[in-house]
């Protein structure tokens, strides 16, 4: 009876590998085979999904903020994160690297990430308007609304559990919450952007902490605030 069993198995996962379906096989009562394509089929649709999305970026067309910047600057970190981090717009160096906070306001953000056990490798970084404001100024109201749609596209891909929103323009753009930064930060609001429901918190833009180093200590108890959603949520910190 057991050797028959046996050769029932054999010729089922004979059947299985020629059909090309990678299956586990584990000895736990229920779903005893699992399918390990799933994961990595969302994976990658979502880099597909996340490089039509930079084409489209790449070619909008009559934008003076592309026409005056040297690089697309699209987004740095793990695709898979639920945690994702939104500035403003890329400065000299992001423009020059085509990489979001790579500058010394980067090198604080990094820092920041460190001190709740994130950095680059587990959360998705990306910023309002993705080609550098001339002089490094703030974006237009007309320059937000341009990019806005990609921005809520951008979140919809991602998905993320936790957006946290660096500074006033990050924060009207998307909550549409016209108060200044230091009065709406360090609160969450659960919001639904596009098809994607997430945690929302606005906090300072690394930037100006660097100018207003007093106001670090507001920061970190944002930082504590999402350090302990993270826990809430049982967010998994991707590698």
């Amino acid at each position: 009876m057991i050797k028959r069993i046996n050769i029932k198995l054999t010729k089922l996962l004979k059947y299985y590998s020629l059909i090309n379906y990678n299956l586990i096989y584990d000895n736990k009562p229920i779903n005893r085979f699992k399918n390990n394509n799933f994961s990595m089929t969302n994976k990658n649709n979502k880099d597909q999904l996340l490089k039509k999305l930079k084409v489209s970026i790449s070619n909008i067309k009559n934008c003076e903020l592309k026409k005056n910047a040297n690089n697309l600057v699209f987004s740095d970190g793990n695709s898979r994160s639920k945690i994702m981090i939104i500035g403003e717009g890329p400065g000299a160096n992001e423009d020059k690297e085509g990489l979001p906070f790579v500058g010394r306001a980067g090198q604080l953000l990094d820092k920041m990430l460190l001190s709740i056990n994130l950095n680059r490798k587990n959360v998705y970084i990306t910023n309002v308007v993705n080609f550098r404001p001339p002089e490094n100024r703030k974006p237009s109201e007309d320059e937000v609304a341009r990019y806005l749609p990609y921005l809520v596209k951008h979140i919809e891909i991602i998905s993320p559990k936790i957006l946290l929103l660096l500074g006033s323009t990050a924060l009207n753009a998307l909550v549409g919450n016209e108060e200044v930064i230091s009065k709406a930060r360090g609160k969450w609001i659960n919001k639904k952007i596009g098809k994607c429901s997430t945690f929302v918190i606005a906090s300072f833009h690394p930037a100006f902490l660097m100018r207003q180093p007093e106001q670090k200590k507001m920061a970190w108890i944002d930082l504590k605030m999402i350090r302990k959603k993270i826990k809430e949520l049982k967010i998994k910190i991707e590698k």
